[in-house]
């Protein structure tokens, strides 16, 4: 096995209470497929919260199929359809996106809806450098400033072009947005969630005004959503879970990454719960990020505690919601018992953002 084959992010067994009917599934793909089929087998992505991701194999041709989580009752979240839709859309404009192959919306199949795309083979980092990959510092920082330039080249498609001009509701997004997460967050609280309704009052109070700014946002613009060449691994190839793509204000996607991002500097029960190497040796920092961006796209960065507080807030919103579902019975995934201490050190690291800021 080489070196570039053990780097490639890899699918396992599918997890308990996750499996889904091979035969069935075999029986609906065929007309869609042809005899590709024939040895179907399915394996599963071991990453994610959200929305569950299986490699389908059949012979030498593998897709990837996704679907929402079981127990999931957050339909918006979890829109099959629309993720598909934008798919099809950035197939045209953005060369990172998988290219979309087939929706289906009758639910006899797996119970929902579900979709297939393409398969990008490659490298998929999360919480720690996979062993064998031996970057330097400033290899680490090229990286990272690749990462957030790939964004900036999403937030630039032309609308129009794609065919997303019409595609989700760009006036009032901000407010929409920290409204819409409030609700969820009170909605989805148990007894043992933290308080936010300080940090929402702030958001609130220093919500800017719309930067007049519009494009395609991801909305889970993070490291292990991204895929890597495994023979270049500076060079990014795919970006993976459009499930909650739509057209707003890029400032709001960047503090949504940069909720992600816990540096070198920060507070340990910050860092502990890091979701990827973001304080490793060359790994730049919050600040030279916003202004590398800023320069790359030509968006003025101002209020970026606001959009950084918000990307806290609304991560501990998407944690509070998974957990909920946990507490509730309605998964079974032992990952989620601990999102609530995550939740937690959100909710202090909110509170600093909001101390050190002179909005």
């Amino acid at each position: 096995m080489t070196q570039q084959t053990i780097l490639v992010d890899q699918a396992q067994a599918v997890r308990e209470g996750e499996e889904i009917d091979l035969n069935v599934l075999r029986d609906y793909l065929r007309p869609v497929l042809g005899g590709l089929v024939d040895d179907l087998s399915v394996r599963q992505f071991p990453g994610g919260y959200s929305n569950l991701t299986y490699l389908l194999s059949s012979g030498n041709e593998k897709w990837v199929l996704r679907r929402p989580p079981f127990g999931s009752k957050v339909k918006s979240a979890h829109d099959m359809g629309r993720e598909f839709r934008v798919l099809s859309a950035l197939e045209k404009v953005f060369p990172y996106a998988p290219k979309p192959i087939h929706f289906c919306e009758d639910h006899s199949i797996l119970g929902c809806d579900f979709y297939l795309m393409s398969y990008i083979e490659g490298l998929v980092i999360r919480r720690e450098y996979p062993d064998g990959l031996e970057l330097t510092p400033e290899q680490v920082r090229q990286q990272f400033f690749t990462l957030f330039d790939v964004l900036g080249e999403l937030h630039s498609v032309d609308l129009k072009k794609a065919g997303l001009d019409n595609f989700g509701k760009p006036q009032g997004y901000v407010t929409r947005q920290v409204e819409g997460w409030s609700k969820r967050y009170v909605a989805a609280m148990t007894s043992d969630a933290p308080d936010f309704e300080p940090i929402i009052r702030w958001l609130l109070d220093k919500m800017p005004a719309e930067s007049g700014v519009v494009g395609i946002i991801h909305n889970d613009y993070k490291l292990d959503n991204v895929i890597w060449s495994p023979q270049d691994p500076l060079r990014l190839i795919g970006v993976l879970d459009w499930e909650m793509a739509t057209v707003g204000d890029p400032l709001m996607d960047l503090g949504c990454t940069l909720g992600y991002w816990a540096e070198a500097s920060d507070p340990d029960f910050f860092r502990q719960y890091r979701a990827m190497p973001s304080d490793a040796p060359g790994a730049p920092t919050r600040a030279e990020i916003v202004s590398r961006f800023s320069e790359r796209t030509g968006i003025n960065v101002d209020n970026i505690d606001f959009y950084f507080c918000f990307g806290l807030f609304r991560l501990a919103g998407i944690g509070q919601q998974i957990y909920y579902r946990y507490a509730q019975g309605l998964t079974k995934d032992e990952r989620f018992a601990r999102l609530i201490d995550k939740v937690h050190s959100l909710r202090q690291m909110c509170e600093l953002v909001v101390k050190r800021s002179d909005l």
